[in-house]
């Protein structure tokens, strides 16, 4: 770019380096469309229960098997300005929500390739802009009409779990995996507000996904610092400290002649002393268990073993905290502020001691029971790719699962929302009489790329399963979709939280939107 010659015989002002291309006008446009194409086209083997997998392969020779979306973004390395905004996308959908973000980037795709052809029959982009965001808001209100509580059917939680895993390595022990999902998070239910992060998550790593279990409580994986520890407790008080349990080493440095023995012994009987203290103070309390995020001085360590209590120190910090979260103990930053109100409570605690590959595995069971207020997963399985992919599928459940008890509303899922809000926006765009018309009904034709996705993995001809389901929704069944052998049928066992569809309708607009205002496009790199 430079300015034009003013007459003066001055050569023109370079504002950019040589090597910098500038596009404009339409060819702008066919960049970021192309691009956001290939992205959808990238992530649409992988939409619903038979979608298939990729392998992610790293440049440090680590290898990832998923079909879950944000996981394939995560990794991909991308360098388009357009592929970008879909990767930002995908984080939003993901920490928004923890599921659908596939989803929401073949709809926000689908979006930009239906502006492409609009464009490039002369449709102002902002005229384009208003059309999109007048049709979200018809496709929202449907959205809002269509909802369903959870609290109305009790199976209805697990259906959300089962469907978040739906296509996951889980999802070969859905229905037993999604109710140990909601019991979960039941437990952990604080009146209407519920955190997934209270629920942990645990690599077993022995046996098959089906011995996965849940325990009320922790599980701790922590060598053991003597082998003559109780290896289980029947119930009792603990004791979570933040402070260490050793001797106090002084502010200043002295030196100390010591002429007779008798003042050697004074000096150690007082340490002994000291050190008895505290181990009588920990005592007071009643603690059957004690835990420190700190060292522990031997002595007083085999003291209070010998005095019947199970001990184990150098934990970190986050392990204490969780400890205090599940039993409901105060964590205690010094020894004068220990009493024993501020134990915390446990009904067992076990010692599991295996032997694997790479030693000895010792892993405490704190369970706390149904007042606990944290609970753990432990995932069965091995040590693999396939335990990770069935993780990420419990942290999908979990979140959907959440979600859906939080707002306790549901949708039906199987592209049944997105064709019946297609048709409203399509109603809606006939009383339009600008050109936004045109742009509210290619929306409505973005909504329907779920549905036919959903059909075109699962193996059937995509354009006769859509027009079929555009059939039945036109004759009022509302909760008609694509199910899982890709024909048209009642939904009744796929939900999916009205929050999550929200936002990836709102998410995916907004992207589209914000990429075709975009009329000039400077690449420093030449291309």
């Amino acid at each position: 770019m430079a300015g034009a010659n003013d007459g003066s015989g001055r050569a023109p002002v370079a504002i950019v380096r040589p090597t910098t291309t500038v596009t404009s006008g339409l060819g702008v446009t066919q960049k970021l469309v192309t691009a956001a194409v290939a992205f959808g086209d990238l992530m649409q083997g992988t939409f619903g229960p038979q979608g298939l997998d990729k392998m992610l392969y790293k440049t440090n020779g680590q290898t990832a098997v998923t079909n879950d979306g944000a996981k394939i973004v995560a990794e991909l390395l991308v360098k388009h300005p357009a592929a970008k905004a879909f990767v930002q996308l995908a984080e939003a959908q993901e920490q928004a929500c923890g599921d659908g973000v596939t989803g929401c980037l073949l709809f926000a795709s689908e979006l930009m390739r239906e502006a492409g052809r609009l464009l490039g029959r002369g449709l102002h982009p902002l005229v384009l802009i208003n059309g999109y965001q007048e049709a979200l808001l018809h496709a929202l209100e449907y959205l809002e009409k269509n909802t369903t509580p959870c609290s109305s059917d009790p199976n209805r939680l697990s259906m959300v779990a089962k469907t978040a895993m739906n296509g996951t390595s889980a999802d070969v022990e859905g229905t037993f995996l999604a109710d140990l999902v909601v019991e979960a998070l039941s437990i952990v239910q604080e009146g209407p507000s519920v955190d997934y992060e209270d629920v942990r998550m645990a690599k077993r790593t022995q046996g098959s996904l089906s011995d996965t279990r849940l325990v009320k409580g922790l599980i701790l994986e922590k060598a053991l610092q003597l082998d003559r520890l109780p290896r289980q407790l029947s119930g009792g008080t603990l004791l979570a400290l933040t402070c260490p349990l050793d001797q106090e080493d002084s502010s200043r440095k002295a030196d100390i002649e010591v002429e007779t023995a008798e003042q050697w012994m004074g000096f150690v009987q007082a340490k002994e002393a000291l050190l008895q203290q505290k181990v009588d103070s920990v005592l007071a309390t009643g603690a059957k268990a004690v835990f420190s995020a700190e060292s522990i001085e031997p002595s007083i360590f085999h003291a209070l073993t010998d005095a019947g209590c199970f001990v184990l120190g150098g934990l970190e910090r986050s392990g204490i905290e969780d400890l205090a979260r599940a039993s409901g103990a105060t964590m205690c930053d010094h020894l004068d502020d220990m009493d024993d109100s501020i134990l915390g409570t446990f009904t067992s605690l076990t010692i599991e001691t295996s032997e694997g590959m790479d030693g000895r595995r010792e892993r405490l069971f704190l369970h706390i029971a149904q007042q606990a207020g944290l609970v753990t997963l432990d995932v069965g399985g091995g040590d693999g790719v396939a335990v990770d992919e069935s993780i990420r599928g419990l942290h999908d459940a979990l979140r959907s699962t959440a979600l859906a008890m939080q707002e306790d509303a549901v949708v039906a899922g199987g592209g049944s929302v997105h064709m019946g809000a297609s048709l409203a926006v399509k109603i809606a765009a006939e009383q339009q009489a600008g050109r936004e018309r045109l742009a509210m009904e290619a929306f409505a034709r973005a909504l329907e790329t779920i549905p036919s996705t959903l059909a075109q993995n699962a193996g059937v001809d995509r354009l006769n399963t859509l027009l079929a389901l555009r059939a039945e929704h036109r004759e009022g069944k509302a909760n008609a979709g694509i199910d899982a052998n890709g024909n048209v049928a009642e939904i009744t066992s796929t939900w999916i939280p009205m929050q999550t569809l929200r936002h990836a309708l709102d998410s995916a607009t907004e992207t589209a939107c914000g990429l075709l205002r975009v009329d000039q496009l400077i690449s420093a790199r030449g291309d």
